[in-house]
């Protein structure tokens, strides 16, 4: 449920509303819009029969949520998020775009990829350090020393870092090193590791799985807010079809659909949705162009001799195209992005 404040309720208003709120067990959230002021009740609202709140003063009215998703839903909050992430805002006018190799891999990879990720306008070094496999046998990643190299290449070029963590061990290790975790799309439904990072406070990337539905992707994001954590970005990254040309389906309807929904911003991923470079551009394109806030994009100086999802990698030159194509996009709808090349 809601509390939809009155145009003119002021603070003394809100605070005897939470009070009772509070009193009672429920957790609040309040979020304050340019016309009004909405008070998400949280928890089980039965203790509030017979508490006569829209009897109190400054309440307009109650409103009760139908979705299962209450924090991220736009019942709760109708008005879109933006994600501060050190200060680079994720869901603002300004377009979003990480770059980087899939798995982090030597200190002259890392740098020269963070070098060309910087030059052509990203904001954000990507790279793999816990890398989850679909065979026991292929590169498990760099774990804590990749982490340790990307932070030597923050230092360098400024690029903000983010990066996969794949359990509460993980999350432990990397908030050392990095300003945004990522949750890829085989642990979209590992609650334990969702509320862990949750817990965290820190930005969170959350990539939909490869057979989640929309309803069950927010419903997955809630289980980070519900721990405090309201700093969270979605990730489309192709679903699993029946089609075989790419590796994924990558599902420009969730972009529209979920800002629906949702006042989450939402960034796409073409590489692991295309799984062959060739098709990273356009999918890019199209992502932009249907609203998203953003890219998650692999890139590597020498895609063929990386170690892993070799086909999937753009090389610098490919990626500089790419930035320099969405900041054209960018313009033509009313958005933001600053190509350096």
């Amino acid at each position: 449920m809601v509390i939809v404040m009155k145009p003119n309720s002021g603070e003394k208003e809100i605070r005897e509303i939470t009070k009772v709120l509070e009193q009672l067990g429920l957790g609040v959230h309040i979020s304050k819009g340019t016309e009004r002021t909405i008070i998400g009740v949280i928890g089980d609202k039965r203790v509030l029969c017979g508490v006569p709140l829209e009897l109190m003063p400054g309440v307009e009215k109650l409103v009760p949520i139908v979705e299962s998703y209450k924090l991220a839903g736009r019942t709760f909050k109708p008005e879109p998020s933006v994600i501060d992430v050190s200060g680079v805002k994720i869901g603002g006018k300004e377009l979003v775009i990480m770059a980087g190799p899939c798995s982090v891999e030597s200190m002259e990879q890392i740098l020269e990829a963070a070098r060309a990720a910087k030059k052509s306008g990203a904001q954000f070094l990507r790279g793999g350090a816990f890398k989850p496999r679909t065979s026991p046998y292929a590169f498990q990643g760099l774990e804590e020393e990749g982490l340790k190299l990307m932070q030597e290449a923050k230092e360098e070029t400024g690029l903000l870092i983010i990066s996969e963590v794949t359990s509460e061990k993980n999350v432990e290790i990397a908030d050392k090193y990095v300003d945004m975790f990522q949750i890829g799309a085989r642990n979209v439904q590992n609650f334990q590791l969702l509320r862990e990072v949750g817990r965290s406070q820190k930005p969170v990337l959350f990539k939909r799985g490869p057979s989640t539905t929309i309803d069950e992707w927010l419903n997955a994001a809630e289980y980070i807010m519900s721990e405090g954590n309201y700093n969270v970005v979605l990730c489309e990254r192709g679903i699993r079809t029946f089609e075989t040309a790419t590796r994924n389906t990558l599902d420009i309807s969730a972009v529209p659909v979920v800002k629906s929904l949702s006042h989450l911003p939402i960034i796409v991923d073409p590489s692991h949705a295309a799984g062959k470079s060739q098709y990273v551009l356009p999918l890019s394109k199209a992502a932009i162009a249907a609203g998203a806030d953003g890219l998650i994009v692999e890139m590597h100086p020498n895609p063929r001799c990386a170690l892993s999802d070799a086909a999937q990698q753009l090389t610098p030159e490919e990626f500089d195209n790419l930035c320099k194509d969405i900041s054209r996009i960018a313009t033509i709808i009313d958005r933001e992005f600053k190509y350096g090349g």
